[in-house]
């Protein structure tokens, strides 16, 4: 089969070439792959691995053999899933608790889009628990994740403050459902829009200290990102003043255990295919051309989704 692998020397480190076929476990299926997508953090990552590593989260396709152990989608159905590594190839043998059946209108390319950034703004936001008439703050707003979320807490009835670096985002952002559009490298500007009860921060270092400032009584702040910074300098009082108010840290694959991503998959595909959630699919490509896609994300050219359909 082929797979994307990374190599210092090609465009954005990764080149497609011929690898042996998966070998599925009892509990996993293999899916002839139709489209995955590249995610921010692992067009990153492929900056630091070794030479050969195969990375890829999300995909679309189609089961070619059902888990032998009798769970998961039978063979033939349309399905879109996660795994931890191993996405950027033609087949994969994914776990059948991590994917969903496709509705039969709802495109691979919709689908890919799905896994890590619209799982990761589903589970953010349930931290925040009820959302009706409250007030919600999406920093990193333009980006997949970002615009999942702005979505998904429009659909939950709260009112969205968008943070993004850049103007011209704004009507993106706008477009998305974002009721306030703040512009800038910091998160200052926000507060005439708070206090929130919810805030998902996937920005760190100083955005994350502005914005732990905001957070309402009772409220929460979810970050799951730290692409401005790892360290960040807080004023304690301005967080246990607001009281019972909450930092959560969220790695999506732990969340699992939690909520299953079979589950997760299946309320982001039914949402797609009922109209009420976009993918934002903002550039696709070719296989072969995964290289150019993945400088293009690295580079901040692309904001929504990178898609890469695989023949």
């Amino acid at each position: 089969m082929r797979a994307a692998l990374i190599d210092p020397a090609a465009s954005g480190h990764l080149a497609v070439t011929d690898v042996a076929d998966p070998i599925p476990a009892p509990n996993q299926a293999v899916v002839q792959v139709k489209a995955v997508s590249l995610n921010l953090g692992e067009v990153r990552r492929a900056r630091r691995e070794s030479a050969g590593t195969h990375l890829g989260w999300d995909l679309a396709g189609v089961v070619a053999q059902a888990a032998a152990d009798g769970t998961g989608p039978p063979e033939g159905s349309r399905v879109v899933g996660i795994m931890p590594a191993g996405s950027w190839s033609d087949r994969a043998a994914v776990e059948a608790r991590m994917m969903a059946v496709l509705p039969d209108d709802v495109t691979f390319a919709a689908a890919a889009a799905l896994p890590v950034a619209g799982l990761t703004a589903l589970y953010a936001l349930e931290q925040g628990g009820q959302l009706l008439g409250r007030r919600v703050l999406v920093t990193g707003a333009s980006g997949g994740v970002g615009l999942f979320a702005i979505q998904l807490a429009k659909l939950s009835g709260a009112s969205v403050t968008a943070l993004i670096r850049r103007d011209t985002q704004e009507a993106l952002v706008r477009d998305a459902g974002a009721d306030h559009v703040v512009c800038g490298e910091r998160a200052t500007g926000a507060g005439d829009h708070g206090p929130y009860h919810c805030i998902l921060d996937s920005v760190g270092g100083e955005v994350l200290a502005d914005s732990l400032a905001f957070v309402g009584r009772g409220g929460v702040l979810v970050n799951f990102g730290v692409s401005a910074g790892e360290t960040a300098t807080i004023d304690v009082r301005d967080f246990f003043r607001v009281g019972r108010a909450r930092l959560y840290g969220l790695y999506l694959f732990t969340e699992f255990g939690r909520r299953s991503a079979c589950d997760g998959l299946s309320v982001l595909a039914d949402l797609v295919a009922t109209g009420r959630l976009d993918p934002h699919v903002a550039a696709e490509g070719p296989f072969e051309e995964i290289g150019i896609l993945a400088e293009r994300l690295f580079n901040r050219e692309i904001s929504g989704k990178a898609i890469v359909h695989i023949d």
